[in-house]
């Protein structure tokens, strides 16, 4: 495992969130360009699309996968897919440059034999907003989730484990990796309403790469 590759030199840049959570300060800040070279490639394959819930609204966040299979969402519920239904081929395989980094991000973060088989790629643009929601569409929660930000900073809502608590309020800067597991694995989270600005890696967006294992 190449811990070198990125960086989390100072001491304060660890911040716990609660048991098994914790947000890594600027973790992947010496490889952005890197990602977001990674991520061009994995989407002139598999495009960003906004998908249909299964109650038959859109997204307002648009997205894309690489891996093993891909999270997709339509009328007949949300599910983990080997085959992208827009393309009709297999998802693009994940970079090493994401794989590298979600290993060690989680490694940092207490998980050391974490390796994802999917990293799903969520695109953010002025008032978009994620809902509190639970990832458990994976077949075991005992890996962690690893989530990595890009571009435009976000307030991430950290809750609790019933949908009524009330959530934290953290704000993500570009190169921020959130890790959590453990008893914090299902934790409600999302994202609120993305204020415009410009990001000088990717203008007007804000990506965000989240680590799974999901087969």
């Amino acid at each position: 495992m190449q811990r070198g590759l990125f960086a989390n030199p100072a001491e304060n840049a660890r911040e716990p969130l609660t048991e098994g959570a914790v947000l890594l300060h600027g973790y992947a800040n010496p490889r952005q360009d890197g990602l977001l070279a990674a991520v061009q490639e994995v989407s002139a394959a598999a495009p960003f699309r906004n998908m249909i819930t299964p109650g038959g609204q859109r997204m307002s966040v648009a997205m894309t996968n690489c891996g093993d299979a891909g999270w997709f969402s339509d009328r007949r519920g949300y599910r983990y897919d080997p085959i992208d239904p827009t393309t009709a081929q297999p998802w693009p395989p994940m970079p090493d440059l994401f794989l590298n980094l979600a290993t060690c991000a989680a490694a940092e973060a207490g998980f050391d034999a974490f390796r994802p088989d999917v990293c799903l790629i969520n695109r953010y643009e002025p008032g978009t907003r994620l809902s509190l929601h639970q990832d458990k569409d994976e077949r075991d929660f005992g890996a962690p989730i690893v989530s990595v930000s890009l571009g435009l900073p976000a307030v991430f809502l950290w809750g609790g484990l019933t949908r009524g608590d009330r959530p934290r309020r953290i704000r993500l800067e570009s190169g921020d990796v959130v890790v959590w597991g453990g008893p914090a694995r299902l934790v409600y989270h999302g994202i609120a309403p993305l204020a415009d600005g410009d990001h000088p890696l990717t203008g007007r967006v804000r990506l965000n790469l989240t680590f799974r294992k999901a087969l």
